[in-house]
């Protein structure tokens, strides 16, 4: 049985049956979509990032390195995905049609792709998404004309950073299922331990209460290690009184509502308090700021304000927060938004956003404690449930 026979033998037992959503979600986000296309000058859109693919249709599968891609016009979406994946794509989908080809043959993809967009005069793609290799682009290109193609990224950007009552359900629900992990995980924590022994139990209590798999394993790293941005567990043995910094994120429908938090095991050190009480500020002052209405670069200067006078000891990384929602790895990172001081977005109700708040001083420690935040008129409010202190574990 080919690939194609294997589709059309599974879509008659099982199509659509592992849909997320409702097909009246996924049409709601597709009209909003067109209509963006529309007021564009757009007639279809190239679509390679999996989760813009996920947002209009559902489809998911955890093997996301291979090509894959949307074409969404006016009146059809086109789904064209490997071989290995047309199992996911009938049972996960609601599309109009899909396309297959050998996984192993990438030079399948080109004819039938452009047959498709033949159709139309005017195309989107986001030429800085990971997912749009550079030869699938140059060949199409070269076949269709380059000046049908036009960079659209920002469109789906402005429509998936503002959350449905839907999506901020799933966010909820990741935000529950990570705090399950972050408690699990804090118990284990003394000294003798491994960071991998703390990540484990995290990961084993968060997949345990209904996480999917993660955008991104649990983070875990101790003392001086901490201070290194996007290392992660690596066999390091926990020592009497040192910190421990943790970053999870459970996924619920693919949604994640990350949660950084730091614990000392043992007695935490005045200074160590110091930056755990900063960071505290820092959180309430963009959260305050985080009103609908404000720019992204208005929290962002807020918060550089108070950190100025540290700036000479501590290293941060300069974004005070980034947009979550649906992803899939590598990173829950959405992308659809920054808040920075070279971001003037403006901010508005039911946009979702992780603030990493992690203070670093270079080659000893650091302190990282976060909460995922919904942006409301009055300020943005917390979805997870961070205490926002810095946990002390008992060692006797």
């Amino acid at each position: 049985m080919d690939h194609t026979a294997y589709r059309h033998a599974l879509a008659a037992e099982l199509r659509g049956s592992e849909l997320p959503f409702s097909e009246a979600e996924f049409a709601g986000r597709r009209q909003k979509v067109r209509d963006a296309m529309s007021a564009a000058g757009l007639d279809a859109l190239l679509l390679t990032d999996p989760a813009d693919i996920y947002y209009l249709t559902g489809y998911h599968t955890f093997e996301v390195s291979v090509h894959a891609c949307l074409v969404c016009a006016m009146d059809r979406l086109t789904l064209q995905v490997p071989s290995i994946e047309t199992g996911p794509a009938v049972v996960t989908a609601s599309v109009d049609e899909v396309l297959g080809y050998h996984w192993e043959c990438l030079d399948e993809v080109i004819t039938p792709l452009c047959d498709v967009l033949a159709n139309y005069r005017c195309i989107g793609i986001d030429g800085w998404s990971a997912g749009l290799r550079h030869e699938v682009i140059i060949r199409l290109q070269a076949r269709l004309n380059v000046e049908r193609f036009q960079e659209s990224g920002a469109l789906l950007d402005h429509i998936r950073i503002v959350k449905s009552s839907l999506e901020l359900n799933c966010l909820r629900e990741s935000a529950r299922i990570t705090a399950t992990g972050i408690r699990a995980a804090l118990r284990v924590i003394r000294p003798g331990v491994t960071d991998n022994a703390i990540a484990a139990e995290g990961a084993r209590a968060m997949l345990a209460a209904g996480s999917e798999f993660m955008s991104m394993q649990p983070i875990v790293t101790a003392e001086r290690r901490i201070s290194i941005i996007h290392v992660n567990h690596k066999r390091f043995t926990i020592d009497q009184d040192e910190p421990v910094f943790l970053e999870f994120g459970a996924a619920y429908q693919r949604y994640t509502a990350p949660m950084m938090c730091t614990a000392v095991a043992g007695r935490a050190s005045d200074e160590m308090r110091v930056l755990r009480d900063l960071c505290r500020e820092l959180f309430e002052t963009l959260c305050a700021a985080m009103r609908s209405g404000n720019r992204f670069s208005d929290a962002a200067l807020a918060a550089e304000t108070l950190l100025a006078p540290w700036s000479e000891q501590i290293f941060f990384s300069g974004v005070f927060g980034y947009a979550v929602g649906a992803q899939f790895p590598p990173s829950w990172v959405e992308g659809s938004g920054y808040i920075a001081r070279s971001q003037h977005a403006i901010f508005e109700t039911n946009m979702v956003f992780h603030l990493p708040i992690c203070l670093r001083l270079p080659g000893r420690w650091g302190i990282g404690i976060s909460d995922t935040v919904v942006v409301t008129s009055a300020g943005a409010v917390p979805l997870t449930d961070n205490s926002w202190q810095l946990q002390e574990m008992p060692t006797a």
